[in-house]
């Protein structure tokens, strides 16, 4: 199945905004994305006044911004760019060190896209961006999608499969976890895990539901997140749950209602980290 065109926008030159505070880290991340990304064109901005005044001469297709700036923070950058004309929608990520336990504690507003871990390193920042720039497939990658509804789950196995992902739904946890439990126990392919991702639905009609799936893979299982990472899909917009889930194992939340670009983008940031190596002594510096 031919995948769809994924792009979050359509210029052959997407202009990229990279907000932070330290000309050292604007340079390292510059220095990332024009590798990978030679086409691109950047905007580098060292705080809120003068991202403002680089929005008044011009949309931008993508923001990254640093959590802490010198007169204020990434969230107040994020609501900047979204009151720019023409930015409602461009997609704004928080690159910061400390950027898990602001997403453990949702602390992050709707006006940030996602978020980066400077500690996952260099090269998965350029996959990251790379996967709101330029997204590829990844032909076959196996996703263990569970959810019981069944005109839920057609409409979602059609987003995935439009990008090439192979999809095996699952109605309940128990059968996912007979699946799973047959490839450990097998031991075939040498570890394999039977699915390369799970997408799962926290609440399902069955005795055990996402939360106690998650429980499983990263307990009884021992996957950790590089291993098989886990993707939650909730409606539930209580952040005392959503920060559970987080601190559960969880790789990341997808909230409903589910749009399609998002979901697929971190599926496949997800499936393309898992497959890098572990992070290096380099890091993106703080």
């Amino acid at each position: 199945m031919q995948s769809q065109n994924l792009r979050h926008f359509d210029s052959a030159a997407p202009r990229v905004m990279v907000v932070d505070g330290s000309k050292l880290v604007r340079k390292l991340i510059a220095d990332v994305l024009l590798r990978e990304l030679p086409n691109l064109r950047l905007v580098q901005c060292g705080n809120i006044i003068e991202a403002k005044l680089a929005l008044d001469h011009g949309e931008v297709d993508l923001v990254t911004t640093a959590l802490v700036l010198p007169d204020g923070d990434g969230i107040a950058l994020a609501r900047a760019v979204r009151e720019a004309a023409g930015q409602a929608y461009v997609p704004v990520i928080v690159v910061s060190s400390d950027a898990q336990s602001h997403l453990e504690a949702r602390r992050f507003t709707e006006d940030v896209t996602d978020y980066f871990d400077k500690s996952l390193g260099p090269a998965a920042l350029a996959a990251f961006i790379r996967g709101y720039v330029q997204p590829q497939p990844i032909p076959g990658a196996r996703v263990l999608y569970v959810e019981d509804s069944r005109v839920v789950a057609v409409a979602t196995k059609r987003m995935l499969e439009r990008h090439s992902l192979q999809v095996l739904h699952f109605i309940g946890v128990e059968e996912a976890l007979e699946h799973l439990e047959a490839h450990r126990a097998s031991g075939r392919d040498g570890g394999d895990a039977g699915a390369d991702l799970v997408l799962t639905d926290v609440y399902l009609k069955g005795e055990l539901g996402g939360k106690d799936l998650l429980a499983r893979l990263r307990g009884d299982f021992g996957y950790g997140k590089r291993r098989l990472p886990v993707l939650v899909m909730t409606g539930d917009a209580n952040r005392d749950n959503q920060s559970e889930l987080l601190r559960a194992g969880a790789n990341d939340l997808v909230l409903k209602p589910i749009e399609e670009r998002l979901l697929v983008t971190k599926t496949l940031f997800q499936l393309r980290l898992s497959r890098l190596s572990e992070p290096s002594a380099t890091v993106v510096p703080a």
